[in-house]
């Protein structure tokens, strides 16, 4: 059931920057103003996702205790979910709680307080986050024979998909980390972003890094009959 409820909000919310890209044009004929309302609805429907991907994340999280073990146990959770966030956990023993904060090299930030409970049964919420991702290679237009293999979200078309993935690559660039890494010299590149950007920004966008390096294509010989 929660997998065809968070399946059913992508679906609703592809179909609506599908619906702005068609109307914005018509009522508001400056290019520039309609991307700025396009890219601002964008940026408001991906926050709120963030929220309630994070939400489900801390939701699911076992805290049975607080002791060093477990803390150690869940700080690991978390950087396995947020890559090279910023992440700092603050136990407090009277209240049986665990502080959680996380900064996103794009600027974002969380909080969340974690009451000390028993880990449950594995339940159906598990689902919500085991979307289904399609093949989308993507290649330079300069060399198209170098293949990235890249997955995307079923219900992302290939032109929101590529939308989306640039706009997770201005955003890598602009935010601490990227910035950090164009100041010690690493060339803004595609090749490095791909290598570099954390796996929870592509999966915040629908999309999925299987490989940092490219792959040759593969061209098949054709068989000769017998």
């Amino acid at each position: 059931m929660a997998e065809k409820k968070s399946k059913s909000k992508q679906d609703e919310q592809a179909q609506l920057l599908t619906l702005l890209r068609i109307i914005l044009p018509k009522v508001a004929p400056d290019p520039e103003l309609a991307a700025r309302i396009y890219s601002a609805v964008e940026d408001e429907l991906r926050a709120k996702n963030r929220v309630h991907s994070f939400e489900k994340f801390c939701e699911r999280i076992a805290l049975p205790d607080l002791e060093p073990k477990t803390l150690e146990d869940v700080k690991q959770q978390l950087m396995a979910g947020f890559g090279e966030a910023d992440l700092e956990i603050e136990p407090d023993a009277e209240n049986k709680s665990l502080a959680v904060d996380i900064s996103l090299p794009d600027g974002t930030q969380f909080h969340k307080i974690i009451p000390v409970r028993p880990a449950g049964p594995e339940s159906s919420d598990e689902q919500d986050i085991t979307l289904k991702f399609v093949a989308f290679p993507v290649a330079l237009p300069g060399d198209p024979e170098m293949i990235w293999a890249l997955a995307k979200r079923e219900n992302l078309t290939n032109d929101e998909a590529v939308i989306a993935l640039t706009k997770v690559e201005d955003d890598f660039w602009a935010a601490k980390a990227g910035q950090k890494l164009l100041k010690d010299r690493v060339e803004r590149s595609f090749p490095e972003f791909v290598a570099r950007v954390p796996a929870g920004l592509l999966n915040e966008v629908g999309l999925k890094r299987h490989y940092k390096l490219p792959e040759t294509v593969k061209v098949l010989r054709a068989l000769k009959k017998g």
